[in-house]
């Protein structure tokens, strides 16, 4: 089973002030590669908090899955801290996210998200909107057990893994 930390950047939801949708899709659609939250927050979009809690997960949990801050604002800082904390970018995923939403809209091009490894932990940043985790998260999501077993470590050849992370 493929264990996931999942948080939520917002200010206002870290008040209390606004109810967090995005992070309980995504629980709801990870059930889909046999995948489950064992780790879930809400931060205030600060880049120290943030980094520090990829830290803090970053080998415990097979998957980290943030939502939220990875627009222009100000205050939308998730991808600088997933840059530090990463050791090794997987543009692929990013862009993949990206090149289906320019599909439904253009501001899919403004997404900073950013997707990475550190030891055997893979990051990937996405919207804050349900609707826009679920249209990105259902993009990648057939990549993601492969991409974890091979942060583990397997040899398995790849021609050999059936997409959608079924063997």
């Amino acid at each position: 089973m493929i264990t996931v930390a999942v948080i939520t950047l917002s200010d206002k939801g870290s008040k209390g002030e606004r109810e967090d949708t995005s992070g309980p899709t995504i629980a709801k659609l990870i059930k889909k590669i046999g995948a489950k939250v064992v780790s879930y927050e809400i931060l205030p979009d600060e880049k120290s908090l943030i980094k520090k809690k990829l830290l803090s997960l970053c080998n415990k949990v097979d998957l980290i899955l943030t939502t939220g801050g990875t627009g222009v604002s100000p205050r939308d800082v998730t991808p600088e801290a997933t840059f530090e904390v990463i050791t090794r970018e997987i543009p692929g995923m990013a862009e993949a996210m990206r090149y289906y939403g320019l599909k439904k809209t253009p501001y899919a091009m403004v997404s900073r998200a950013v997707a990475g490894t550190r030891g055997n932990t893979l990051i990937i940043n996405l919207p804050g909107s349900p609707r826009g985790v679920k249209e990105n998260l259902n993009v990648i999501l057939p990549a993601i057990p492969h991409t974890i077993e091979k942060i583990k470590g397997s040899t398995a050849e790849c021609a050999n893994l059936m997409v959608r992370g079924k063997k």
